[in-house]
């Protein structure tokens, strides 16, 4: 296992159960920290994704903008509720496709209030001698999760870890990975916005995907 984790495993968690989970947890939470480490990923329920998924890219630029009044309003609800979220991306370069797209979506959400940072695949080899840095999101002491992938890269489970120490511990590493991070509107500039239009080699996935594999479309996080 990689570093943050040590040898915990948690419990595998169904996405219907990780959904409701979630979305309880979330509620009641003051501070929420996500480590983002995967370069490919795809994402079926998400009307942007699938428009690039599709090789139309100025029609998942406008689903995308067309996003920000609910992100505004999602991050204005979590602010009243007293919850602060974080998030660290870890990027390699070039970009894959995918994370061309994801980070034009991580600017809209940044600007809309929710703070992201970016850090260089570099800047953390040195902890991913046991492999790569797992996906990890803790909601202050109480709970973490951990998303599970398939082998087309869809969210297939979460698992959950209640043990506090471990939680404490995960929340610092990723705090301080944040710390070490470039705010991603400087980072946009500089790496994102010359680049030409990405599109996928080949779709990722085949319609219908989430119906066929009988799993539920995604919650609004």
């Amino acid at each position: 296992m990689s570093r943050p984790l040590g040898g915990a495993v948690g419990s595998t968690m169904s996405l219907e159960d990780y959904y409701a989970d979630f979305e309880r947890n979330f509620a009641t939470t003051r501070e929420f920290w996500k480590l983002e480490r995967g370069q490919e990923f795809a994402e079926p329920g998400d009307a942007s994704w699938e428009a690039f998924d599709r090789g139309d890219w100025d029609e998942s630029m406008r689903l995308l903008e067309k996003r920000r009044a609910d992100l505004i309003d999602y991050h204005r609800e979590a602010v009243a509720a007293g919850t602060r979220t974080y998030r660290i991306r870890i990027v390699s370069l070039p970009l894959t496709p995918y994370l061309q797209w994801e980070l034009n979506l991580l600017k809209i959400r940044d600007e809309t209030g929710g703070p992201i940072r970016v850090l260089s695949a570099d800047g953390v080899r040195d902890l991913e001698d046991q492999g790569p840095l797992p996906e990890i999101y803790t909601m202050d002491d109480k709970v973490m999760y951990q998303a599970v992938y398939d082998e087309r890269g869809v969210l297939e489970a979460a698992r959950r870890f209640d043990d506090q120490p471990l939680i404490r511990r995960c929340r610092e590493f990723i705090a301080d990975l944040y710390r070490r991070g470039e705010p991603i509107g400087e980072f946009f500039s500089r790496e994102v916005t010359q680049l030409h239009p990405a599109r996928p080699a080949r779709p990722a996935i085949p319609p219908d995907y989430l119906q066929e594999r009988g799993r539920p479309g995604p919650i609004r996080s």
